[in-house]
């Protein structure tokens, strides 16, 4: 078959007009949307548990009649383990595992230095003390979500962990109930939405509000958690996932065909990237996607995202390569080359890297152990993966001796002094005149 998917090399006239076009914004704001979450947000903000149960009966079509038809407590949760196959339970559990040993190496801890003055300046790390996730549950749920989000929560050592997720009809899926019992998830109200996301950050009369909100969702739910930042923090705001791969001939065509389709089953707009050194390994690539694309499930959405947002670029070699990949600074990145870590080391932006022939994008997704919560739309540049430092907070600590205030007292004031806050500079030399 055809893959309507663009191609072109970085010796074409026009390579920068393309480069652009690919990392053209989604879509603007829409001032419609924008609206409507706004007035959904009001809605809960005033009505509390009223308002967010006609919500979720409206947009979910949810049958329940009160909140409590909504909520699951972790006696409740741990239930739906037994509902699943037992080799669904394994891999979750395995996942699990694998996820809680990786962020346990992201643990902060306290720490403190005495200065020449016998002044002593520290930090003091504390975990959040309640938190939110919103697992979708729209084209697809994604159980592998809620042990992403939930278990570096856990181990950062947050008391309370809150889950919503939305059940249209009221039909739960036991794999994400089931997944949110083995991370250790506190509570579960089935409810979406912008709706949900106004219910953790303003609370009801069910839901407590919340110290953060993490977890992907839909435009709307991305416009809610936008809204509500500053009242609660936020992860980030997610866009479509993305995948790019830097390949030289060296890994099977058919594996970076699989990897690249694994990304644009997403969504329409999904963006999937290959970027080759040479002709002929996006030739192989090619027919490897034109080979198995049609045994696809979700052909259609494949092929609208490769439509919409996929490329296949040739460059001269692999520090070209790597420097086209900086500026997308992509979600994930594969190095499908003979030698991934010699090219590691000019990777300077990317959410996730994957080394070598085998580091296949889903073994990330799913159970490698680190998290699948990465930065999109570029903003690999300047954030993170999800990790556990993202559930806790930080303080600085400082306890000045009387010979240290002495000492900086005329610094602070000579600074402040030139701020024009007297009040400042009075406050620092108030402590120096106390010297005996």
């Amino acid at each position: 078959m055809t893959i309507d998917i663009r191609r072109f090399s970085s010796l074409d006239p026009e390579f920068e007009a393309k480069i652009l076009e690919l990392q053209a914004p989604i879509e603007a704001l829409d001032p419609a949307l924008v609206g409507t979450v706004r007035d959904i947000v009001d809605q809960v903000r005033c009505g509390g548990d009223l308002a967010l149960l006609a919500l979720t009966q409206k947009y979910d079509l949810h049958p329940a009649e009160t909140m409590s038809d909504l909520a699951f407590d972790r006696d409740q949760l741990k239930v739906f383990e037994s509902r699943i196959t037992q080799e669904e339970l394994t891999a979750l559990k395995t996942a699990a595992m694998r996820i809680q040993r990786y962020h346990e190496q992201q643990s902060a801890c306290d720490w403190s230095m005495t200065d020449d003055y016998g002044n002593c300046l520290g930090q003091r790390v504390r975990p959040m003390r309640r938190v939110g996730l919103y697992v979708p549950g729209g084209k697809a749920s994604y159980p592998s979500s809620v042990l992403m989000n939930a278990i570096p929560a856990k181990v950062a050592g947050v008391s309370d962990v809150v889950m919503v997720a939305p059940t249209q009809k009221g039909e739960i899926n036991p794999l994400v109930l089931a997944a949110a019992s083995l991370a250790g998830v506190d509570s579960v109200v089935t409810v979406g939405g912008a709706q949900a996301i106004a219910a953790l950050a303003h609370g009801t009369e069910t839901i407590a509000a919340v110290d953060k909100i993490v977890g992907p969702g839909n435009r709307y739910v991305a416009e809610a958690k936008r809204q509500v930042f500053g009242k609660v923090g936020i992860d980030m705001i997610a866009g479509p996932s993305e995948i790019f791969i830097i390949a030289d001939g060296s890994v099977d065509p058919d594996w970076i065909a699989l990897d690249l389709m694994s990304q644009a089953e997403h969504d329409e707009i999904a963006q999937a990237v290959c970027i080759a050194t040479s002709d002929e390994c996006l030739d192989a690539v090619l027919r490897s996607l034109s080979a198995l694309l049609p045994d696809m499930p979700r052909r259609d959405i494949i092929e609208a995202s490769f439509r919409n947002r996929g490329a296949l670029i040739s460059v001269g070699d692999l520090q070209e390569a790597a420097a086209l990949s900086n500026r997308f600074a992509p979600e994930h990145l594969e190095l499908a080359v003979a030698s991934p870590r010699s090219l590691l080391e000019h990777i300077t932006s990317a959410g996730a890297i994957f080394l070598g022939a085998y580091s296949s994008e889903s073994l990330g997704d799913y159970c490698a152990g680190t998290n699948h919560v990465l930065p999109t739309s570029g903003a690999a540049r300047f954030s993170s993966p999800l990790g556990v430092y993202d559930f806790q907070t930080r303080s600085s600590i400082i306890e000045i001796s009387q010979e240290g205030a002495h000492a900086l007292a005329n610094v602070a004031g000579t600074i402040a002094d030139g701020e024009s806050l007297t009040a400042h500079a009075l406050a620092a030399r108030a402590r120096a005149r106390t010297q005996k």
